[in-house]
């Protein structure tokens, strides 16, 4: 499933099943550097990975990626509207802040160690 809202689009599978689903597959075209981006670590709120480390759903890393980038109330939004939204965002509030407050790769990577 996609979705497109205000310019942005978001594809609802996994990233090892991208190119069947008509998506980019970066290392087919090679934009390699796309393959090694990744979310900051978060907890999975919702009920099927309850609180493990990265095994988020799509809702919850576009609602976290939105909060990162500081959109929170659009986050909020995105989180309202599945199972576990908002307790995602309870259960990350702390390192969520953190990284919204880091300025460098660095200083993230230092937020992600401290929390995990």
């Amino acid at each position: 499933m996609a979705a497109r809202r205000g310019g942005l689009l978001v594809v609802d599978c996994s990233w090892n099943r991208l190119s069947e689903r008509g998506g980019l597959d970066p290392l087919a075209t090679g934009s390699h550097h796309l393959a090694r981006r990744r979310l900051p670590w978060l907890l999975a709120g919702n009920p099927q990975h309850y609180g493990r480390l990265g095994q988020l759903n799509t809702a919850e890393a576009f609602a976290g990626a939105l909060w990162i980038l500081g959109e929170s109330e659009l986050a909020t939004r995105v989180a309202e509207t599945f199972a576990g939204g908002p307790g995602f965002l309870q259960l990350n509030e702390q390192p969520l802040a953190a990284y919204v407050r880091a300025h460098s790769a660095a200083e993230l990577r230092a937020a992600e160690r401290e929390f995990f």
